[in-house]
Formats: C-alpha cells, sequence, structure tokens
C-alpha cells in the first residue's frame, strides 16, 4: 500500500436507518486485525519448539481512535451505542487498501479535557462478528 493521508482513514456508524455516518472528526485512528493462536505442542514436538493449530483461533479486529465531536448528533449516537451495549454496523474505509465493514461494539468512550482545548474523547470499538473486506479495484 502506497503513503496515504491519515485524515483520509474514515469511521463511519450506521445511524440505525443503514445509512452510514462518519463519527465525529478523529484526529487520529488505528485498526488492528488479530488472530488468536491454538497451541498444539505436546511431548512428542520436535526439540519442544511450540506448535500451532492453522486457522483455528477466533479473529478480531479493534479500532481506537481520538477526536472531537463535530456535532450533538454524533455525540448522542455514540453515547447511545455504548451506554445500551448496543452490537452497531460500523464501516471503515482505509484510502488505498479498501473498506471493511461489520458488527461492532463500543467498549470503551473517555470523555477528557484540556482548559486550552475543547472537549476530547477516546473510542475503542470491537469487532462482533465477521467483518467484510471489499478491496479497492
Amino acid at each position: 500500500m502506497a503513503a496515504q493521508a491519515g485524515k483520509d482513514l474514515l469511521v463511519k456508524l450506521d445511524d440505525g436507518t443503514g445509512n452510514f455516518v462518519t463519527v465525529a472528526g478523529l484526529r487520529t485512528r488505528q485498526l488492528t486485525f488479530n488472530a488468536d493462536a491454538v497451541d498444539v505442542t505436546d511431548q512428542d514436538s520436535v526439540g519442544r519448539w511450540r506448535e500451532l493449530l492453522a486457522g483455528a483461533g477466533a479473529r478480531h479486529a479493534t479500532i481506537t481512535g481520538t477526536g472531537i465531536f463535530k456535532d450533538a448528533a454524533s455525540d448522542a449516537l455514540m453515547q447511545q451505542s455504548f451506554f445500551a451495549g448496543l452490537v452497531k454496523s460500523f464501516q471503515f474505509i482505509v484510502p488505498g487498501f479498501g473498506t471493511l465493514q461489520g458488527a461492532f461494539v463500543i467498549t470503551a468512550l473517555v470523555y477528557k479535557a484540556d482548559h486550552a482545548q475543547g472537549v476530547m474523547f477516546d473510542l475503542t470499538v470491537e469487532s462482533a462478528g465477521a467483518i467484510a473486506f471489499t478491496a479497492l479495484s
């Protein structure tokens, strides 16, 4: 993937009508994919080296970001989703890579403020099901 501007990575949340809206003004964001390993090492493993079972671990994605709410509607949508523990549909548009879409839960919503700046938030969402990937064509 060629170098891309960080501001172009978009996080979108389904507003309940099937319409995806950009979530607030994220200044930093990170998309992490993980696959849990299943250790099948036993006493017959060569040299006692760990052996892993291919394709057996659970896969999941975590998205984190820091930003400023762009309006009261986006703030309310995220608060409602968090406090109700809702599984919501998110889209993540990664420039030069593609679009990921799937069910996610907001697992952390942190508000913070500096006396010389506006109120900011930290957001963490965790995948709650299969994630569809559409590569750029």
